[in-house]
């Protein structure tokens, strides 16, 4: 049917026109790439598109939610971790200052605790010098052992403690090797001899630079287990000269030392298990101190062991230049008897009665006269000079110490012996001594030891 008017026809030209716009943009939408080329699937698509992205969306918003609880939880787990660290180092610092507490206690209360086992000492000394009943000598072979066990384990724990407490200090000074080994080649070829082994001693003309006192305890510690392990043969004790210093070494023919025990017996309370059954086990501390003690004085310590032929300890020490026309230390080769000390006038200024009596006890059964007194007012009406004074260094309070009242009495007799006994390991004080021209003693005093001390005094003078 026509259209009625113009109006009509011009509306009919304009919807024509519209549909063929229409269905060229259609046409275009389809042909840019549509799934399938349908319009309604580019919109489903877009559907599916915006589905995935909002449960994607909701999955990463409860993982985010997770991670918040995992997160906190780890908080609080750092928190319990962090809290109960804390406690752990409060709690070892109170272990730390316990122990070392304990060690400052031991090493400061070391003089008391020495005291009454230095008397000890000398009055059993003492009594081994006097004629007694055959009987009664076997029981002060037993008393003298006893208490040198005692003495042995005692001094042990308190020089681990002084050494832990750091208060023992290395006083070096340069002295000849023959100075020490001398006098412990005489003190052991004794014990050996008792343990039915020989000691072998090779002499060194050599001056070394260490700690006498220190290097002493080494090497003792040395022939203590030399002898301890030995059931037959013999012990060696002798020095090597390195380019690095000289090599004082401990041999012996005992079992030797497998390798799997080598580092061993240097941690403390270990000890080799083929000991002589008629020996003390000890506590297993002497090579533990031997390795302090060296590695406070900077020697390497040596170990060469074969199992079945015996073992060789050694320790390396530095060699030294001994001071133009001064000798460092007198040298006694041998052990003389009481014959030198008798006669002798010697005086003992200790504020301790029971070492007053123990040394009066000893060195008159030495054929010494003995003038013993609490302080050093008690002698200052004397005219006549002693042959030696021997003076403790921890005198009465009010009273000047040891070194000074021996300077003061060193002054008025010069040229005085002088031999200043003590449980002070001050390096300081024992350099000071030194340096003044005293003998230095340590506490608890054996007998051996004393009587070389004085003849190495009377033979300086």
């Amino acid at each position: 049917m026509a259209p009625a008017t113009a109006r009509e026809q011009a509306l009919v030209d304009e919807n024509r026109r519209l549909r063929k716009v229409c269905a060229a943009l259609i046409e275009r939408v389809e042909s840019s790439g549509a799934a399938e080329g349908a319009p309604y699937a580019a919109f489903e698509h877009a559907v599916l598109l915006a589905e995935q992205v909002r449960e994607r969306t909701e999955t990463l918003h409860h993982t985010l939610d997770e991670l918040g609880q995992v997160n906190a939880q780890l908080r609080e787990e750092i928190h319990n971790r962090a809290s109960a660290e804390q406690r752990l180092i409060e709690a070892k610092q109170e272990a730390e200052a316990a122990n070392s507490s304990k060690t400052r206690f031991l090493a400061a209360v070391s003089h008391d605790l020495l005291q009454p086992l230095n008397a000890a000492r000398l009055f059993a000394s003492a009594l081994g010098e006097h004629r007694v009943p055959e009987d009664a000598r076997h029981l002060v072979e037993h008393l003298g052992r006893s208490l040198k066990d005692v003495e042995t384990l005692l001094g042990t724990l308190v020089d681990i403690s002084r050494l832990d407490a750091g208060v023992l200090k290395a006083d070096v000074a340069p002295f000849e090797a023959a100075d020490l080994l001398d006098m412990l080649a005489h003190e052991y070829q004794q014990i050996a001899a008792s343990q039915g082994l020989a000691l072998h001693y090779v002499r060194s003309g050599a001056v070394i630079d260490s700690d006498l006192q220190l290097l002493a305890r080494v090497v003792r510690n040395f022939l203590t287990n030399a002898i301890r392990y030995t059931a037959r043969g013999h012990v060696l004790l002798g020095c090597r000269r390195r380019a690095g210093g000289l090599e004082i070494c401990v041999g012996d023919t005992g079992p030797g030392i497998p390798e799997d025990q080598r580092k061993a017996i240097f941690l403390e309370f270990r000890r080799a298990e083929n000991r002589r059954v008629d020996q003390d086990r000890g506590l297993g501390l002497g090579l533990a101190i031997v390795d302090r003690i060296t590695s406070m004085l900077d020697h390497p310590v040596g170990l060469a062991s074969r199992p079945g032929r015996g073992s060789l300890f050694s320790v390396l020490v530095p060699y030294a230049h001994r001071p133009a026309g001064k000798r460092v230390q007198a040298v006694t080769e041998a052990m003389p008897d009481d014959e030198p000390l008798s006669g002798r006038t010697i005086w003992v200024i200790d504020d301790d009665l029971a070492i007053r009596e123990g040394m009066q006890a000893l060195l008159g059964s030495w054929g010494c006269r003995v003038m013993a007194a609490r302080g050093p007012g008690v002698l200052e009406g004397e005219t006549a000079s002693p042959d030696v004074l021997i003076v403790d260094y921890h005198l009465d309070d009010g009273d000047p110490d040891g070194l000074e009242t021996a300077s003061r009495l060193h002054e008025r007799w010069p040229g005085l012996p002088v031999l200043v006994i003590t449980a002070n390991h001050d390096a300081a004080l024992k350099h000071s001594a030194r340096m003044r021209g005293f003998g230095w003693l340590l506490k608890p005093v054996k007998p051996l030891r004393l009587k070389m001390q004085l003849l190495s005094l009377l033979e300086r003078t």
